[in-house]
């Protein structure tokens, strides 16, 4: 199981000291907001640029943004390895698809608690990640929807089925109870903010999940 732990939810008077509390983690996930695509606004190019010198983690930037084929290649050049963007918000899905390969790092594609797997199913063979958003995006510390736990499975069915090498990751509500039931439906990545961040110990609350 691959822990990413969302800096959404870190303390970003000192995110460069959040950071060093999670090392134990491969991955740190951070989210973009616009204040468009969803009713909050966080952080940009420059945030990326000016953490990538404090760790080697990989970044998983996950796009929450209208219109994420604008700012791609800005988040690349900032440090990003991984760049996850919503089916949502896009109309031409695999062209955009190709262009954030082409720009030499990982793509991933995510959904809504709303939007069914049928969305991304056309795209599966050319992803590298599917992220399942299992609360509604926009702020961090919600409750996790069980129904998120079908759309793993589901992701979990085709993947095997087809012989596909995507990973299945979760976001929104993880914690150990919840990350249990991720695990047995077929995740590969736990996206967790608060249940790390908001602990007197996050590393402790990494290798929980672990």
């Amino acid at each position: 199981m691959i822990i990413a732990p969302s800096i959404l939810s870190a303390n970003f008077g000192n995110l460069s000291e959040s950071i060093e509390k999670v090392k134990n983690a491969e991955w740190l996930h951070i989210d973009v907001m616009d204040g468009h695509f969803v009713p909050n606004i966080t952080i940009g190019p420059l945030v990326v640029k000016g953490l990538r010198p404090y760790t080697s983690q990989v970044f998983d930037t996950h796009l929450m943004i209208d219109n994420p084929r604008k700012y791609v290649k800005e988040f690349v050049d900032a440090g990003s390895d991984r760049i996850t963007f919503h089916i949502e918000a896009i109309e031409d899905p695999k062209e955009l698809i190709d262009y954030i390969k082409s720009l030499g790092v990982r793509v991933g594609v995510s959904i809504k608690p709303n939007t069914n797997v049928e969305r991304v199913a056309p795209y599966l063979p050319v992803l590298d990640q599917v992220l399942v958003m299992s609360v509604e995006p926009g702020f961090g510390g919600q409750e996790f929807m069980m129904n998120s736990v079908l759309k793993i499975e589901e992701l979990a069915k085709i993947r095997e089925r087809d012989s596909l090498s995507f990973l299945i990751a979760v976001d929104g509500g993880i914690n150990k109870e919840t990350s249990v039931f991720c695990k047995k439906a077929g995740a590969d990545v736990l996206v967790a903010g608060s249940y790390v961040f908001k602990s007197d110990h996050p590393n402790v609350k990494v290798d929980s999940l672990k």
